[in-house]
């Protein structure tokens, strides 16, 4: 039987720390789906279609990663999908307190489908998204920050 975890999130953009979680869940699954959440209410700094080919650059040689793009609660798309395990990655005690509490709400709702929160190896706790979009407003180089060989859109395009 095929071992698959959903690994969601709004990757805006992915980066270097998101790439190392999803590394080491796939030792522990055979496929993990990198889900592209939209959020209606907020606009992203990369449109979906950029944050999904910044992932396709970072994965292409990873076999057993699937990304998707996906709107509404993180277990209807596991229900959807036949998914019983999302994957998340933390890089702080703050990260881990706000996904505990996500994982005890989806736990909640969906008692069938578990949470594995992943810390992130320690080279990378420093790295955000949030951080990466700042340097990319400021044009700073990006390029200890994110996965080795992809090449960030340019924001001015």
């Amino acid at each position: 039987m095929k071992r698959t975890a959903l690994f969601p999130g709004s990757f805006d953009p992915f980066t270097a720390g998101h790439l190392n979680i999803l590394r080491r869940a796939l030792t522990m699954f055979d496929e993990v789906v990198v889900a592209i959440g939209v959020n209606q209410d907020k606009k992203g700094f990369y449109d979906n279609g950029a944050r999904q080919d910044i992932i396709l650059q970072a994965t292409r040689d990873l076999p057993g990663v699937r990304v998707i793009e996906y709107d509404g609660l993180t277990i209807d798309v596991c229900r959807r999908l036949g998914i019983r395990h999302i994957v998340r990655g933390v890089r702080n005690m703050l990260d881990f307190e706000t996904e505990r509490s996500i994982a005890d709400a989806n736990r909640r709702l969906a008692p069938e489908i578990e949470t594995i929160i992943i810390p992130t190896a320690q080279e990378f706790a420093h790295i955000s998204s949030s951080a990466v979009r700042d340097l990319l407003k400021h044009h700073g180089d990006t390029s200890m920050f994110v996965p080795e060989g992809v090449v960030l859109p340019d924001i001015d395009a």
